[in-house]
């Protein structure tokens, strides 16, 4: 994020208004599995793309017209769908391994019936967690492609994680593998 202009106002010259131009603030950037090739690509991307292009095998996706409006993205980039979601932009792994960080320690510590450290190292886990998640901002992901769409803007007009959109589509993926698998 970058500084336009500051100003004091309202009288009180530690009250400082920003106001960001796009140019200074965040890239908007799309990280994909490339269709062809398989392989993770990041691309930054504008309203005026038209194309990515894959970073390992050079091949061209082409982006729908109605794909991108401002530094929105109405539906996914890399395949047709429309559905999409908002989450952390947070590895799932980090977490899941901070947790587990607080069960051993903590275990470790009830086992040597220290209960003021068994407490507090489930506390301090669960402080870190909460911090986290205040702390880290949101990415937009597809749920048919897996997309990941970093700095976009009202990205809550697509709502939450809604497992019955992501059962829908993993269950077309599975018909598809299989469809494949079979040769019909």
């Amino acid at each position: 994020m970058g500084i336009h202009s500051a100003k004091p106002t309202d009288g009180n010259p530690w009250a400082l208004q920003y106001s960001l131009s796009k140019e200074l603030s965040s890239p908007v950037n799309v990280t994909y599995a490339c269709p062809h090739c398989d392989a993770t690509s990041r691309t930054q991307f504008t309203a005026e793309t038209r194309e990515l292009a894959c970073q390992h095998c050079d091949r061209q996706l082409a982006v729908p017209r109605d794909a991108i409006d401002g530094r929105q993205v109405r539906r996914c980039l890399v395949c047709p769908s429309t559905d999409l979601y908002v989450r952390k932009d947070f590895p799932q792994r980090l977490g899941v391994a901070l947790v587990g960080i607080g069960i051993v320690g903590s275990s470790i510590a009830w086992y040597h019936a220290d209960l003021l450290w068994t407490f507090g190292i489930l506390f301090a886990t669960a402080l870190a967690d909460v911090l986290l998640y205040a702390l880290v901002g949101d990415a937009l992901m597809c749920y048919r492609c897996n997309a990941l769409y970093r700095g976009v803007e009202e990205m809550d007009v697509h709502g939450q994680f809604d497992l019955e959109t992501h059962e829908k589509y993993r269950q077309h993926a599975a018909r598809m593998k299989n469809t494949s698998t079979t040769g019909l």
